[in-house]
């Protein structure tokens, strides 16, 4: 009975992440594509720190898609694992993979800092609210984590088990594997970027309702406002996407868990909703902005509409005359 039921869930298992998996990769990768479209289109948008760190997270999070999901779901959706038959690409997937998982998270905690900075009334922290500020930290920001993800490189490897036969990727250093269970993979990935972007989420919706309460709307710009409201949905989202998978992971690290076949078949098919729910981060800012932001769907409107009159002009009718091109 139980061998059946394993078979259903591993069955039921693979097809969710093929299926929701490709699902997730396209939609996201066209929102990402249309996100930078309207940002670097609109110039008020690419002189915002905020937006600044929101087109960052967005290019990052579209390599991501490839780096990240698309493997994800060619190892576990079609059994196709290309890190087994390289070992350049053993080490160089995870440590890529972590890269743009600390970089996306590094920008999305640092918009709600910069909304955070905003949103107060003594304007003398708005200084920090600025375009070159910006490119100088996620510069700063990108070396520091480039660093600190050379140990991906280092510490994974092909082995040869002698029960398979077959190369498996894997990490090959048991204190950095600790290191990755406990710290790295729980706190920097998931729970710390988490927690600061509730708190600073939660501490600048107050500083918009002390705002709206006692001064006039014109004080703060239209434009400035969507985008913190845009980030603030994009907090409320990202704790529903990364929590569960937060949940499972303390729950992986406890010690001497006692399951049988069907107890880690239910436990697989949790780690891959969750695992494609955490990959909404990378997926949803895109459909999250033309919810929340009327500036941006205006944008959006006229970005596309303008390219396509551009190459697909009107045509003349008899009445018309054609202009000289000389």
């Amino acid at each position: 009975m139980c061998n059946s039921t394993v078979v259903l869930l591993n069955s039921i298992s693979q097809q969710v992440i093929i299926y929701m998996g490709f699902f997730l990769f396209i939609i996201g990768l066209i929102g990402n594509l249309l996100t930078l479209l309207v940002f670097l289109s609109l110039e008020t948008f690419r002189q915002s720190s905020c937006a600044f760190y929101l087109i960052i997270m967005s290019i990052v999070n579209t390599f991501h898609l490839f780096t990240g999901l698309l493997t994800f779901i060619m190892i576990n959706g079609f059994a196709i694992n290309w890190t087994n038959t390289s070992l350049f690409y053993c080490k160089f997937r995870p440590f890529c993979v972590q890269v743009c998982i600390s970089i996306s998270f590094s920008c999305m905690c640092l918009a709600t800092i910069d909304q955070f900075l905003a949103t107060l009334s003594n304007t003398r922290w708005h200084q920090f609210n600025n375009i070159k500020l910006a490119r100088s930290i996620i510069t700063g920001i990108t070396i520091i984590w480039i660093l600190c993800e050379i140990p991906f490189m280092i510490y994974y490897g092909n082995t040869l088990p002698l029960s398979t036969g077959k190369f498996n990727c894997i990490m090959t250093n048991d204190a950095f594997r600790k290191y990755y269970n406990y710290f790295h993979g729980l706190i920097l990935s998931n729970i710390l970027p988490l927690l600061i972007v509730i708190l600073f989420g939660i501490l600048a919706y107050r500083n918009v309702q002390k705002i709206a309460y006692r001064t006039v709307p014109l004080v703060r710009r239209e434009l400035d406002k969507q985008l913190t409201v845009m980030v603030l949905v994009q907090v409320f989202y990202d704790t529903i996407a990364l929590t569960p998978l937060a949940i499972l992971l303390i729950y992986n690290d406890i010690p001497d868990k006692s399951l049988d076949a069907c107890g880690i078949a239910i436990l697989n098919i949790f780690t891959t909703l969750f695992t494609l729910l955490y990959y909404f981060h990378f997926v949803g800012s895109f459909f999250i902005y033309i919810c929340v932001s009327k500036r941006f769907r205006q944008q959006l409107i006229h970005v596309l509409f303008t390219n396509f009159n551009r190459y697909h002009p009107r045509p003349l009718n008899n009445n018309q005359i054609q202009p000289q091109t000389s």
